[in-house]
């Protein structure tokens, strides 16, 4: 049998996590605005890391990207070059939505990114085919990006699989004036 205490304590555990979760409507206010058109549009340089989820880097990255607009959707072509000599490539076609929000496909991804802005930031959740050696794994992100200023930009990503997180990416990108 639980003990009061101990459901008491329970449920105030319960009820400080689920405070605890960041809405994109919490960024509303915030500035800059997040025009992701304007801030992908042409080239962008990205630099980041994959950490374990406790805190060991294990693979750092620099991404060469390049944005355009194409039959009222934005392509994003991303060329990844890692720590270990490995190279990657993805290419996203974003589709803004009549709600505002946006979806995103590419190769890797399974189904559609979802993702919300508001202010000065973009929430996407998504779910990608990710090569480890030579087995490939289905794990999802689930991506904050906040615009610092219009040429400036740090993403954080919490990584899971079977809804237990196994790393983290934080990924700094910088759009050229």
């Amino acid at each position: 049998m639980i003990s009061i205490k101990y459901a008491l304590a329970l449920g105030a555990t319960m009820m400080l996590s689920a405070c605890a979760t960041q809405k994109i409507s919490d960024y509303a206010q915030n500035q800059p605005h997040f025009d992701v058109v304007k801030f992908f549009s042409g080239k962008t340089e990205a630099w980041g890391m994959f950490q374990k989820r406790n805190g060991e880097v294990v693979k750092r990255f620099h991404v060469n990207m390049e944005g355009r607009e194409e039959n009222g959707k934005l392509v994003l072509d991303e060329h990844f070059t890692y720590s270990d000599g490995t190279k990657q490539s993805r290419v996203w076609t974003l589709t803004a939505q009549p709600d505002g929000s946006w979806r995103g496909i590419a190769a890797d991804v399974i189904g559609q990114a979802i993702g919300h802005t508001a202010g000065n930031t973009l929430h996407w959740r998504y779910t990608v085919k990710l090569p480890v050696d030579k087995t490939t794994y289905n794990v999802q992100f689930d991506d904050w990006m906040y615009l610092v200023d219009e040429h400036t930009m740090i993403n954080r990503a919490k990584v899971t699989k079977f809804g237990f997180e196994v790393g983290q990416v934080t990924l700094f990108f910088r759009h050229p004036a």
